[in-house]
């Protein structure tokens, strides 16, 4: 009797221990993907929270490690191949394979370009005109931030040359609080409502009340398209329904966000939901993920035309919709 318990003992941790070893297996089975997400831990990026905490990445095959490091750094990254995907927007997209950089636009996340310039009344600037001789704030020169201010420059015939541009970070708001900045460059998702809330009164211009050009999204290479098609299929589909869930159930994705945003549970509610349901309205598209086509010849036209990139590219290696699912 003794003998038999000992034998379904055995059988039992024997049982067990295969479990273990079968969900190990199935965790190291994921794919590692480190993503570049181009701007701080921020609300914003809820969608992709959501995506990771619902589990839908994995259901892919991916564990994803997110990399909060300038857009710039992950376009090079991806385009030697160093790394298969990251967020950036679609001129850099464009500025890259300009200099033979295989980066491919594969997912437009937001429909709408988000870059705006955000001035104090105080200042008088009623027009991006106005901003001739006036200091302006910008994370850097560089990024969607940087060509987004110079497509509003190009579109009302006004030169960089004449305007004194401040590379400040990502630190927009502190400083306009602080005195250091009345005129600065932001997402009209972000920037704007935390000022309005804060009590100041400002002036808001938008690139897509100007000219409609390709905005943020997710990016590959070309090896990766060429050799790994379905891994694409796959990343986008988790994504997407990372983006569906949060644009049905703001609320759940605003608290999913306090697990990756430091400090978030400490910030204003109101005004964090606000910034959430703002981009929500930039997310919105009949088919999610889907890059228009008009948007990215205006793109390369403004880049031509500021002189960006030297000569016309082929865009259509540039973006594509076909790893987009209705």
């Amino acid at each position: 009797m003794k003998r038999l318990i000992l034998v379904v003992t055995i059988l039992i941790f024997s049982l067990t221990a295969c479990q273990v070893n079968d969900t190990a297996n199935q965790e190291t089975d994921l794919e590692n993907i480190r993503l570049p997400m181009g701007y701080i831990p921020n609300v914003q990026y809820a969608p992709i929270y959501v995506t990771i905490e619902k589990g839908y990445f994995a259901e892919q095959g991916f564990e994803v490690e997110l990399d909060y490091s300038y857009e710039t750094d992950g376009v090079a990254l991806v385009g030697t191949g160093e790394l298969s995907w990251a967020i950036a927007s679609g001129e850099q997209v464009i500025m890259a394979r300009s200099h033979d950089i295989p980066v491919v636009f594969v997912f437009g996340w937001f429909q709408d370009y988000p870059t705006a310039i955000i001035a104090l009344k105080e200042t008088g600037v009623e027009s991006p005109a106005d901003l001739v001789g006036k200091d302006v704030g910008i994370p850097g020169l560089f990024g969607a931030s940087y060509i987004g201010f110079k497509a509003i420059l190009n579109t009302v015939g006004v030169a960089e040359e004449d305007i004194n541009l401040n590379a400040i970070g990502f630190n927009q708001v502190e400083l306009v609080v602080g005195g250091q900045e009345e005129i600065i460059v932001g997402y009209v998702t972000n920037e704007p409502i935390q000022l309005e809330a804060l009590g100041y009164e400002i002036n808001v211009f938008t690139v897509s009340d100007y000219v409609q050009l390709a905005a943020n999204g997710i990016i590959t290479n070309e090896d990766m398209i060429d050799n790994y098609p379905e891994k694409i299929a796959a990343f986008n589909l988790a994504f997407a329904k990372g983006l569906e869930y949060t644009i049905e159930h703001p609320e759940e994705a605003y608290e999913i966000s306090k697990n990756y945003v430091e400090g978030l549970d400490e910030l204003d509610v109101e005004i964090q939901m606000q910034i959430l349901n703002s981009s929500i309205e930039y997310w919105v598209a009949d088919i999610l993920g889907y890059s228009s086509p008009d948007a990215w010849e205006n793109m390369h036209t403004v880049l031509v035309d500021m002189g960006e990139i030297l000569s016309p590219i082929d865009l259509s290696k540039a973006f594509t919709n076909e790893f987009i699912e209705e």
